[in-house]
Order: structure tokens, then sequence, then C-alpha cells
């Protein structure tokens, strides 16, 4: 029996397309493990219907991430669409809707401000000085909500637990043995 990948769509604006595709390849890993599968728009075949395309994927998406900067907020589609649809299914309990800051935009006013974002707080990818190290650290964010809403603990996260207990443990057989 294998078991069910997590869908993740990418919700974006087309101007930050190159910002996606890198985010993309940060998830690799987890493709390669098979834990996620990922879907954007540019995935549409020719002769299909797009509109209907995305509200498909979008209805069966178990994380949707929300890739935020100036020309998502500007975008109809993007606001009216995506993100309307997206916070419906957040908070009926049907997806996890995780907001990137790629760009900075003042966005917590917005509907989805109140939803823990990533990178590290908050902070835009495009303020990081190095954009890997922000990269790698959404994909940790990634990680670790996939596994809270699998249940399954990632093998190196639980034996760096184990590793932390069994230290925490020896420090206190030296302090009683001195």
């Amino acid at each position: 029996m294998s078991k069910k990948l997590i869908e993740l769509f990418f919700s974006y604006a087309h101007e930050d397309e190159e910002l996606r595709d890198e985010l993309a390849k940060h998830l690799m890993l987890l493709q390669r493990q098979q834990v996620i599968s990922t879907w954007h728009d540019r995935e549409i075949s020719a002769g299909n219907e797009w509109k209907q395309e995305i509200e498909k994927r979008l209805n069966s998406a178990d994380v949707i991430l929300l890739l935020i900067s100036a020309d998502f907020l500007a975008s109809d589609f993007c606001w009216g669409v995506e993100l309307e649809r997206a916070l419906e299914r957040h908070e009926a309990g049907e997806a996890r809707v995780i907001p990137i800051i790629l760009r900075e935009v003042d966005w917590l006013g917005a509907s989805f401000g109140k939803l823990q974002a990533l990178p590290k707080n908050a902070k835009p990818v495009n303020n990081w000085e190095n954009c890997d190290m922000a990269l790698s650290d959404i994909a940790r964010g990634i990680r670790r909500a996939v596994e809270d809403l699998t249940h399954i603990p990632h093998p190196q996260l639980s034996h760096g637990l184990r590793v932390l207990k069994a230290s925490a443990k020896s420090r206190q057989l030296l302090s009683k043995n001195t």
C-alpha cells in the first residue's frame, strides 16, 4: 500500500515565477522522498480550460502556499479567486494555508495576516542576505507543516530529538556522579 502524497498548490503572481521556481527546487527533497507533490498553473496543458484546472487543483490541495508580494496583492485572480478559496478551505479544516513572504509589502492587515508566515519571523525572502538561506528556512517550515498534517515525523528530526535527550541524560548522570 503506497502512502498518499501531500499535494502542495502554489498561489502566486506570474511576476514572482522565478522565486516560485527557486522555492520548488528547495522542496525537491520532499518530492524525492515521496512526501509531497507540487503543482502550479504553468503545468496546465495546452487546450485545457485553465480556470477549471486551477479550481480543481486548488480544491484538492492539502497545503496551499501563498507567495506574497505586491504583485500577488494586486492580482485580481490571486486575491479574488485563489486566496478567497484557500482561506475557505483553511477555515473548514480541509487544507493548510501557508503565507510565504517573498518581497516587502504591507500584508499584516490582509485576511491571511493571522496565519503564521514563512520564512522565519516573516522576513521577506528578498531581505535575507542569502536567498538560499531564506528558501531553506521555508522548506524546513513546510516539512514541519507536512509532518503536522501526516503525524509522521521525519527520521532526521526524530534522530535529532534522540540525540538531545541522550545528551540531557548524560549531563544528569555526570552531575549526580560529581
